[in-house]
């Protein structure tokens, strides 16, 4: 590639001396998005519960892309604990300029099933927590003249679904998704960007035990136009469209990577 387009795509998505912090960084698409914004120079903060997985994570990172990752193990429900790991970063990397809230669990079953237990922790963590992300990240982000925030939505933000019992997920993504919105009306003024992915369906590990039941994949490759589900690397560029300073006039949109699984 030549100097002048190395560095013409450095200005449009360029991190370096940023600071963006993934929850649930330690498996799947948190490491995706985490390694997306390392390859664009950003020092990265790490989040999830599992130490050891973040290390790693972390260590690879380092080695990869020599920017600076810092493992934090922290459960986002507990919202004394999560204050301290934002203040962590600060403390550590600098204030925070990318987040990007990652971090989320799916139950299935029937929705009597799922309420009041999966009900609770669902929302607590796509939700609330991701809620109490944002207001910590803004703070610092305010402090840094702006910043940029992404929700990791689902499509069934906007739709039921058909193979899968999801009450308590897609209602969280619902709220996520229109939280979003709200937040970038509020915050447009502090030069804060609030937006959302909506992926459809990807091979991970939150995934992993639908996808291994017969049938199963094929049936949701055939819902989307495209005729398969997500592979590896394919939301990486929606993520740093979102947390590149030049998408600057962007806000509280969602960016379906779904294959068209929503365009019909």
């Amino acid at each position: 590639m030549p100097d002048n387009a190395a560095t013409n795509l450095l200005e449009l998505f360029g991190l370096q001396g940023r600071v963006a912090a993934v929850t649930g960084a330690s498996s799947g698409l948190g490491i995706e998005f985490a390694g997306a914004l390392a390859a664009a120079g950003a020092d990265l903060a790490l989040l999830a519960r599992r130490a050891e997985r973040l290390t790693s994570v972390a260590a690879d990172l380092e080695s990869r892309y020599g920017v600076r990752a810092l493992p934090i193990a922290v459960d986002l429900v507990d919202r004394d604990a999560t204050a301290a790991a934002f203040e962590r970063i600060r403390g550590e990397l600098g204030p925070v300029w990318v987040l990007v809230n990652n971090a989320g669990v799916a139950p299935t079953g029937r929705a009597e099933k799922q309420w009041p237990g999966e009900w609770d922790s669902t929302v607590a963590l796509n939700m609330t927590a991701l809620f109490q992300c944002s207001l910590l990240a803004a703070a610092q982000m305010r402090e840094a003249g702006g910043g940029r925030i992404v929700n990791v939505t689902s499509i069934f933000a906007r739709q039921g679904s058909s193979l899968f019992r999801v009450a308590s997920y897609a209602a969280s993504k619902g709220g996520a998704e229109n939280l979003t919105r709200q937040l970038a009306v509020e915050w447009a003024k502090d030069a804060i960007t609030v937006n959302a992915i909506a992926p459809a369906w990807f091979a991970s590990e939150m995934t992993h035990g639908s996808l291994a039941k017969t049938s199963v994949e094929e049936r949701m490759a055939s819902a989307a136009p495209m005729g398969r589900i997500g592979r590896s690397g394919e939301l990486r560029s929606a993520c740093l469209f979102l947390a590149a300073p030049s998408s600057s006039y962007v806000t509280g949109t969602t960016v379906a990577v779904d294959g068209g699984y929503t365009a019909w």
